[in-house]
């Protein structure tokens, strides 16, 4: 199992992921979406694509742009397609 925390809370838990330049990708629908708000920012790579960010919030507290995904991603990244990954601060650990 899989588990991403920030703030001391689990948001999001798996058994299924891809692991893909040392991040792991969560499928979406492990994410718990009361702590996901979209984010304005959107950043290029070259070979996955685009990425869209989410703002990650427990509480009063706003970790932004703390996890992000590829909408579209190009071909040679079709695994990842449908999954999110973290950082700034998310703790994701095998449990």
């Amino acid at each position: 199992m899989l588990e991403a925390t920030w703030q001391g809370v689990v948001i999001a838990k798996t058994e299924k992921f891809e692991k893909l330049e040392g991040n792991y990708y969560f499928p979406a629908d492990a994410l718990y979406m009361q702590y996901f708000r979209p984010s304005e920012k959107h950043t290029q790579c070259s070979w996955k694509g685009e990425a869209s960010y989410y703002n990650v919030v427990v509480g009063e507290q706003i970790n932004q742009d703390a996890a992000w995904f590829y909408p579209h991603p190009k071909r040679e990244a079709s695994n990842i397609a449908g999954y999110v990954a973290f950082w700034r601060g998310v703790q994701v650990v095998e449990s």
